[in-house]
């Protein structure tokens, strides 16, 4: 049986030496440890047990003191304390990069035991905190959570036994990545509107700060076979939307994903990928070079940790967080059943502006789009519509009219003796007086006005249309 160390989660066999204290962490009788540095706490508050972590004061951003092992279990003599190298010095000023906070660590271990979006599990979570969870879900003789069916918890320790949340932490950092905590300075709140179903902890890559980015961003989802026009619109969307400061978030998949993500790369706009898998693991294999290009220029977001594959229950889950994450959601062709559907609607049950772009009519690819539309989206045509309903008051997509004619700028009554006119042959000044109820002189006005405007002729005593001629470039009809 496996034993664990209290808040340091070192772990080492019956009848084996504890392992040596990680190169990274503060060690055993270091200045750090005994709290000497003034980035260190005084150990963790039995205040946070309760999960409570308000933003700004995350009680994962307190340094870890070292461990506290349980009665019985074997001790080492300490060693002299090691300077760290500059590097590591400037890593652990960070501190949602330090590897050894008890309760960072602790979440994420978790995210490698429990599935994304499982509400029992964010129960437990709620009600014993992170770190009391994991050793539940880590010792064998260890009192389950309450209310666990012993099959659940038999599977739940099985992963639990591959948990090693040092080595996931150490790999995102590799990577240029983190590690973000609820309650973190750069932890989205919107996604706490998730309830149970909340992430555990996000991992993350890219250099810009994911908080700041999701308060100004709408999702563009769709189908992966996507036709031209819907690869179109998603990429036109993409680009209209990040030319206007608005980050598109999406799931980096073949088809209207990786449509909406080229086209706010190509604005040179922000843009967030949201993976089913770990955020070192490029899914689709295709979209690898653009998984990586938005890892440079954006952020690429995950639930998994690094190394987890997608699976087709995570695909789902990870709807669920492109939902809470941004302002509204856009759906662009999707067939009646599709996952883009559950995205939209989960926006929409979590008070997200739901949108759709319609397409054909005889379009399958469009269907789902047009059911959407029938009561539970709205419609929307290009980044400006978006942007009305989404964006702040005074974010009015521009009037749409059409063009406007020459005869739309007469006056009423030059109006009226221009209707009166005959479409073939002419009439007299008096009978089109009689037709548009207008006297005779002031008929005659408008006629040398509407002659000057080049819309009547004057044939003799007559008046006439004058025909224009449209030029069909040469074109035949009716024929070959």
């Amino acid at each position: 049986m496996n034993t664990i160390y209290e808040w340091g989660f070192v772990t080492h066999g019956a009848g084996r030496e504890p392992e040596p204290w990680p190169e990274h962490g503060p060690e055993p009788g270091s200045e750090a440890e005994a709290g000497t540095d003034p980035g260190s706490g005084e150990g963790v508050n039995p205040s946070t047990a309760s999960g409570a972590e308000p933003r700004g004061h995350c009680p994962t951003h307190r340094a870890f003191t070292g461990p506290r092992r349980p009665t019985g279990t074997p001790t080492t003599t300490s060693t002299p304390a090691r300077k760290r190298p500059a590097a590591h010095r400037a890593h652990a000023a960070h501190p949602a990069h330090d590897t050894y906070e008890p309760q960072r660590a602790a979440r994420a271990a978790l995210t490698r035991i429990l599935e994304p979006g499982d509400e029992t599990a964010g129960r437990w979570l709620r009600q014993m905190g992170p770190v009391a969870l994991w050793h539940a879900l880590s010792q064998d003789d260890a009192p389950p959570p309450v209310g666990a069916s012993p099959t659940k918890i038999a599977g739940l320790r099985l992963r639990a036994a591959r948990a090693r949340p040092a080595a996931d932490l150490a790999a995102v950092t590799a990577l240029g990545g983190r590690f973000l905590c609820p309650g973190d300075d750069e932890w989205p709140g919107q996604l706490d509107d998730l309830g149970d179903a909340r992430p555990i902890g996000l991992w993350v890559r890219g250099r810009a700060n994911l908080r700041i980015w999701a308060l100004r961003s709408v999702a563009v989802v769709g189908a992966r076979a996507c036709t031209d026009y819907g690869a179109h619109l998603a990429t036109t969307l993409g680009a209209g939307l990040a030319d206007r400061g608005w980050t598109i978030v999406s799931g980096a998949a073949y088809g209207i994903d990786g449509a909406a993500h080229r086209g706010a790369l190509a604005a040179d706009g922000p843009t967030i990928a949201v993976l089913a898998s770990g955020v070192d693991h490029s899914y689709p294999r295709g979209h690898t070079e653009l998984i990586d290009r938005i890892a440079e220029q954006g952020l690429v977001v995950a639930e998994l940790p690094p190394g987890d594959h997608p699976t087709r229950s995570r695909f789902v889950q990870r709807n669920r967080v492109i939902a809470a994450l941004t302002r509204g959601t856009v759906v662009v062709e999707a067939e009646l059943r599709s996952g883009s559907l559950v995205t939209a609607r989960r926006a929409l049950a979590l008070g997200r502006y739901t949108m759709g772009m319609p397409g054909p009519v005889t379009s399958g690819l469009s269907a789902g789009v047009h059911q959407l539309l029938r009561g539970e989206a709205t419609v929307v045509t290009d980044a400006d519509e978006v942007i009305e309903l989404v964006g702040s008051i005074g974010d009015l997509a521009p009037e749409r009219r059409g063009p406007t004619l020459a005869r739309d700028l007469l006056d009423p009554v030059a109006r009226r003796v221009l209707e009166a006119l005959p479409a073939r042959g002419g009439a007299d000044p008096d009978h089109l007086a009689r037709e548009s109820g207008t006297p005779r002189d002031l008929t005659r006005g408008k006629l040398f006005e509407l002659q000057a405007l080049g819309f009547v002729q004057r044939c003799g005593a007559r008046w006439e249309l004058v025909r224009r001629v449209n030029s069909t470039g040469g074109s035949r009809r009716g024929g070959t």
